[in-house]
């Protein structure tokens, strides 16, 4: 499992290195670092390190230094290097000076020959011959988009771009964006990930995210939040022993669905199925269409008939009237761990005294999407970590908060983060293919926060091959939720070889 640690908490380990090593030395290794990673992907990317051309775009600050230094080892190994400084007079002077011995060139951004766009004609030059760009423009402590000129530079840039701990213009705690940002290739971040490189438009942005070894090790606290590897979810995902059966396997229920719109009891139920559940009792009035495509479930017309189950997943499609309301009341009043979605979310947001009828200490998920969460507490906001945080503690649940990045947050405190590179789940009826995914981890007995997580990167991985078609295309084509659901087994078979 990955950390990912605040800036502060990043800045509190670097203050308890600086006081037994020089604050230079580890500015060095963090920039030959960023040299190492920049020369890997030059030679990727051209063939060589020597005779090519970096610019580093400079800001203010270590950042800038960092970039000054990694362009005077980059130098050393043979490459051409132009500073192209954002902030003349703020430039880190030690950084400056060891690219100049190094040979290094240096350019004022705004210099002679001024455009329009207030870049000079130097600058101009050193971004359009560039084979790399290095991104020292701000670090850890900046806030908000772009400044204009630092915006045109890299609206210019067309080589690949190496940023320096973050993205510049993604604000470090929330990788939201609202301007102008670099869309960087590779990221290269100092002691571990920072909550940029794994939530919104940040974890994008980031390309791919390399940490640095820069002596942070024991002096780091415990991480803010959590990335799950494959390899914890392929490891941990149940599959039946040698002294394992139906029961011990775990028995899930699902209350899903209408006889007017049985799509969500179908979904729901099948992805149950799919995800190695011992046994799988629905209860609704859609069983007949559920029995006739998954004859595998034990199928019946109503909760208070389904039989003994270790978890409820309840909600998709049961509406939000009477009958939907007493559908979630039995299912929370059974004491066993419930993950609510969709037209529960709406049920407990038009009603909170069906809270009174959960069983005291009994686990309950739940699953909304931006709007639902609107209904439960207000708009999300830029934080999608502190809201879901906030949620998660005032109702004593596990709440796992939907978007292209999935925050999983329990009432601990602790948080899960599941960022992806795609959209395909984007798509009617995805939501109750993990309803079923969540209900079936949680009836093993597994705890709720980590099965939300391994259902979340289980999902997202069934839809990338779903749209991939399984073959590695890099592009893929739209899907529907039921081949999200046909691609559940393949997703875990590949988690379970990681």
């Amino acid at each position: 499992m990955q950390g990912v640690w605040t800036p502060d908490q990043i800045r509190a380990a670097e203050r308890s290195v600086f006081a037994r090593t020089p604050e230079p030395l580890v500015m060095r290794r963090a920039a030959f670092a960023v040299a190492a990673h920049s020369a890997r992907l030059l030679a990727e990317t051209t063939g060589a390190t020597a005779g090519r051309h970096v610019t580093l775009l400079v800001g203010a600050g270590n950042n800038g230094g960092d970039a000054l230094w990694a362009g005077a080892e980059l130098r050393r190994r043979g490459a051409g290097v132009t500073a192209v400084l954002l902030a003349p007079d703020k430039a880190h002077p030690a950084g400056l000076a060891a690219l100049r011995r190094a040979g290094g060139r240096v350019v004022e951004a705004s210099g002679p020959g001024a455009d329009t766009a207030g870049i000079g004609a130097a600058a101009t030059d050193a971004v359009q011959r560039a084979d790399l760009v290095i991104d020292g423009i701000v670090g850890l402590s900046a806030r908000g988009s772009l400044r204009p000129v630092a915006a045109e530079l890299v609206a210019r840039v067309e080589a690949p771009i190496v940023a320096v701990d973050l993205p510049s213009g993604v604000d470090p705690i929330t990788g939201a964006v609202d301007g102008p940002a670099v869309d960087a290739d590779l990221t290269v971040t100092f002691g571990g990930r920072k909550p940029c490189h794994v939530l919104g438009a940040g974890a994008v942005l980031s390309g791919s995210v390399v940490v640095a070894d820069i002596g942070l090790g024991d002096d780091l606290p415990e991480p803010d939040l959590h990335v799950l590897e494959p390899s914890d979810v392929g490891a941990g995902w149940p599959v039946p022993g040698a002294s394992d059966d139906k029961y011990s396997q775990g028995v899930v229920g699902v209350a899903a669905g209408s006889a007017t719109y049985p799509g969500a009891a179908v979904l729901a139920a099948g992805s149950a199925v799919q995800a190695t559940s011992g046994m799988v009792r629905y209860a609704g009035p859609a069983a007949d269409v559920v029995r006739s495509r998954w004859p595998e479930v034990v199928a019946t017309g109503s909760v208070a008939d389904a039989g003994r189950v270790q978890s409820w997943a309840v909600g998709p499609g049961i509406g939000t009237g009477a009958s939907g309301r007493e559908v979630l009341r039995h299912v929370l009043e059974s004491g066993r761990p419930v993950c609510a979605d969709a037209d529960s979310i709406t049920l407990f947001a038009q009603d909170p005294t069906l809270w009174d009828a959960r069983e005291p200490d009994a686990a309950v998920v739940l699953t909304p999407h931006a709007g639902e969460f609107e209904r439960l507490a207000g708009e999300v906001g830029p934080d999608r970590v502190a809201a879901a945080r906030e949620v998660a503690r005032r109702d004593d649940v596990v709440l796992l908060l939907k978007g292209n990045t999935t925050v999983i947050a329990a009432p601990d405190g602790r948080v899960l983060v599941n960022p992806s590179t795609h959209a395909w789940p984007a798509t009617a009826g995805s939501g109750d293919v993990l309803t079923g995914l969540i209900g079936a981890l949680l009836a093993t007995g597994m705890d709720p926060w980590l099965a939300c997580g391994f259902a979340a990167h289980a999902h997202a991985l069934a839809a990338e091959l779903a749209a991939l078609g399984g073959a590695g295309e890099e592009a893929g084509a739209p899907i529907g939720a039921s081949a999200l659901l046909a691609a559940l087994p393949a997703a875990i078979r590949t988690l379970r070889s990681t």
